[in-house]
């Protein structure tokens, strides 16, 4: 009972800590929605080039899509003429990197590591798209995508909001907070729980310093956080903090930022799903750009954190300070409410469709 207890305390401090940044990163990726649908974008990543790739890789930057949601997205741009290597970019810089996912990176770790990951994640998306554009083939014409390719998978994790169409509502501010803290929520509540859970578990069954001698061999840390990262279904924002609480247990930051390209950007059922949409050879590409771009990232943010002589432990969610405890508090009280609610009425959905 008492470990219980101290696995709940050490997950409600990091809901605490982040809770306000996760609810600002919600409501920009609802203006986001609004503002930069993804249909927007088709027609600049037509071209087999490399300014298609650039976009691809800049335009899934910002968007809040998972790695199941993002397929059948990615997927329909390529329904609608993408080329393969855009394609490719856009699977992978949209789930590694988000709004959503940037805010609580930056109140759970570190700005050395905010700024990282979204670079990181442009890096690994251009070199995946010019790996295709490069050594893919490419059909002529634009491929018809089977509906299998765009539904999402039984046994990809996200909830059945990741694919489906959300209605435009009249009121701008009205759309942005629905998509916000219904649609957004209700895909992420269930992964973000089970991440500050996870986290709570590392803070009080892993001693300190226990990751610090395997830390310091750095290219055995990072290849396990990469293997670790690949086959798991695991969001960009419920990843973080994981992560962090890894880093605080003496993990070193280039591992963990392997572990936080590698797990949003894969897992097995969306790679089947890029198997049989965009074929093999195009699925080994992906991976081996994933896996040597996640890699470079790593050895290069601890080469920044040596330059800088900066304690990744020390830093590591020193944001959460930069605000009153009440509005923490508050912050947090009012992400546990829509957490709970969008829980709740993905149980009752669930239930609901088994009966039917």
């Amino acid at each position: 009972m008492d470990i219980i207890l101290e696995i709940a305390v050490g997950a409600w401090g990091i809901v605490r800590e982040s809770a306000f940044y996760i609810l600002a990163g919600f409501v920009i990726g609802g203006v986001l929605h609004i503002y930069l649908p993804v249909e927007k974008v088709t027609k600049y990543l037509k071209p087999r080039n490399v300014r298609s790739i650039l976009y691809a890789s800049l335009a899934g930057i910002p968007l809040p899509l998972c790695s199941c949601g993002v397929v059948p997205a990615a997927m329909a741009l390529r329904k609608h003429g993408a080329s393969k290597g855009a394609t490719s970019a856009f699977l992978i810089s949209t789930p590694e990197s988000g709004v959503d996912s940037i805010a609580i990176t930056y109140a759970l770790m570190d700005p050395v590591v905010t700024v990282f990951r979204p670079v990181a994640a442009f890096f690994t998306a251009f070199v995946a798209g010019m790996g295709e554009n490069i050594f893919g083939r490419e059909e002529a014409g634009a491929v018809q995508s089977s509906d299998a390719g765009l539904k999402k998978s039984d046994a990809c994790g996200c909830d059945d909001h990741c694919t489906e169409e959300v209605p435009k509502k009249t009121g701008k501010i009205h759309g942005i907070l629905d998509f916000a803290f219904n649609e957004l929520m209700n895909d992420l509540a269930g992964w973000l729980a089970l991440g500050f859970l996870v986290a709570g578990l590392i803070g009080v069954l892993i001693p300190d310093t226990f990751l610090t001698g395997f830390s310091q061999n750095t290219f055995v840390s990072m290849v396990v956080m990469l293997m670790a990262g690949i086959p798991l279904y695991v969001c960009a924002t419920a990843s973080t903090p994981v992560a962090a609480a890894l880093v605080l247990k003496g993990l070193n930051p280039g591992a963990a930022l392997v572990f936080l390209l590698a797990g949003p950007a894969t897992n097995a059922s969306s790679m089947a799903v890029l198997y049989n949409s965009l074929g093999v050879r195009s699925l080994i590409i992906y991976l081996t750009a994933i896996a040597v771009s996640a890699l470079a990232a790593g050895y290069a943010i601890n080469a920044v954190y040596a330059t800088l002589a900066v304690d990744a432990q020390a830093v590591t969610g020193a944001a959460a300070e930069l605000f009153p405890d009440y509005i923490n508090l508050a912050s947090a009280a009012l992400l546990l409410i829509f957490m709970i609610r969008s829980m709740w009425r993905n149980m009752m959905e669930k239930l609901k469709a088994k009966t039917v």
